[in-house]
């Protein structure tokens, strides 16, 4: 499956956007994972809000790109999410793989942290992310920390 990538600063999102973002967010954490949680947490205002679209214009994955200071002491990924029609076929492969590249572009050479279900710690080890921390729960999830080093 073929995505069109865009990135934008929460500024410039259409309502339409920001719509899409919001509900696929909502089907994944909300519904599928049975999780009640606060997704409105004020950082999306900072964020650089990473797009995958197909040729429908259905948001099919998305992640949010944080600069230093916003969660952590250097920039992150987080809501990293696919739609389950792409789930299987590479997407969140390729999601990660240009959000990573991303940062680096957009926040420039630096460490990468995120706070990852624990289920997926081998999904983000492909990448060369590392455990940094203990297992902590998060909305009824249990979760990770994990630093990808910038390598010189």
């Amino acid at each position: 499956m073929q995505l069109n990538w865009t990135t934008k600063k929460f500024d410039n999102l259409t309502p339409h956007e920001l719509y899409a973002i919001m509900q696929l967010r909502n089907e994944v954490f909300v519904l599928e994972q049975n999780c009640i949680y606060q997704d409105a947490d004020g950082k999306d205002l900072h964020a650089w809000h990473y797009m995958g679209w197909n040729e429908y214009g259905q948001l099919m994955a998305y992640t949010r790109l944080l600069p230093e200071g916003v969660s952590y002491d250097v920039p992150s990924i987080g809501r990293v999410v696919t739609h389950a029609d792409v789930r299987r076929l590479g997407a969140g492969k390729e999601l990660m793989s240009k959000s990573i590249e991303t940062c680096y572009h957009l926040f420039g050479a630096s460490d990468i942290k995120i706070g990852a279900q624990l289920y997926l710690k081998s999904f983000y080890e492909s990448f060369g992310f590392m455990q940094t921390g203990n297992v902590y729960l998060e909305d009824g999830i249990e979760h990770i920390e994990m630093l990808l080093k910038f390598k010189k």
